[in-house]
């Protein structure tokens, strides 16, 4: 009896070692990427590109703003998540209120891919996006690994002295995949979506084997020193949130103010779950 406990227990071992195996294997092999939404279509229209061997999703309004304004969107998911219909949602709506073209570029995803491999589609396409659209009537807007992502290119576009949007957005930004501020295991009980081990992997695979103190993995160390015109949403119940305030101060210690709108009791992306009751 003792024996087939023992053999039924080792079956199911292996058994979700194989799994576990699997799933591993498929998001190394296969290259994940986001899918055209028709459910959203009906109020705005969405046409797709290609560049550099992925998509660009063009979400433009039915109506179309008299300021001719352009966001360029940045999706979370910790690196490794395509689209959500969360975020399809959320940037329906954003299309609908403002009038303005949205430009999703569905960027290269962990763990096949690396900070590199995004870095490589970005910041060309940002290049590419400013020779045609005037950086005043341009907004780069992130949210959770997008959020990061947004900052991370724009602290290394003013690096390099090149143009910058006129305003940044950030919504719940990851901006340290290292998750080493204490602060983050008080919250972490508060926090319904987000657990600390699980986006430490995460960043380990996007960091790659040499980006693990990269600015471009953790926008928090970046250069700071141009920055122009920052928002940063956050929720007191995020783990990300204590991160947010470390950027802030280093940004004043820098002379470079960086806007806060924090909520009280408020989890990871909020808004763009709660696309009814929130707005930019």
């Amino acid at each position: 009896m003792i024996k087939r406990v023992v053999a039924v227990f080792i079956a199911i071992i292996v058994l979700l070692i194989l799994v576990i195996l699997g799933i591993v294997a498929y998001f190394l092999i296969v290259d994940i990427q986001s899918k055209n939404p028709k459910s959203i279509e009906q109020d705005c229209m969405i046409t797709t590109k290609n560049f550099v061997g992925r998509k660009v999703f063009i979400i433009e309004p039915i109506i179309k703003s008299d300021e001719n304004k352009y966001i360029l969107y940045f999706h979370g998911g910790s690196y490794v998540a395509e689209t959500s219909q969360e975020h399809w949602s959320f940037l329906e709506k954003l299309c609908k209120d403002t009038g303005y073209t949205i430009i999703l570029p569905d960027y290269p995803l962990t763990p096949k891919y690396t900070y590199k491999d995004v870095f490589n589609m970005i910041e060309p396409l940002y290049k590419e996006i400013i020779e045609k659209v005037d950086t005043k009537n341009l907004i780069m807007m992130g949210d959770s690994a997008g959020g990061g992502m947004a900052l991370a290119l724009e602290e290394k576009l003013g690096e390099e002295y090149k143009e910058l949007p006129e305003k940044l957005i950030l919504i719940s930004p990851w901006l340290d995949t290292r998750m080493t501020n204490p602060e983050i295991t008080e919250i972490e009980p508060l926090d319904k979506d987000l657990k600390k081990e699980a986006l430490k992997i995460a960043g380990i695979a996007y960091s790659g084997n040499d980006g693990k103190d990269s600015y471009l993995v953790n926008p928090i160390d970046g250069p700071l020193g141009r920055l122009k015109n920052v928002i940063i949403y956050t929720g007191t119940y995020d783990i990300l949130n204590p991160d947010v305030h470390v950027l802030i101060e280093k940004a004043k210690e820098e002379n470079v103010e960086i806007e806060l709108r924090e909520y009280e009791e408020q989890g990871h992306i909020w808004i763009v779950k709660d696309t009814e009751t929130r707005s930019i």
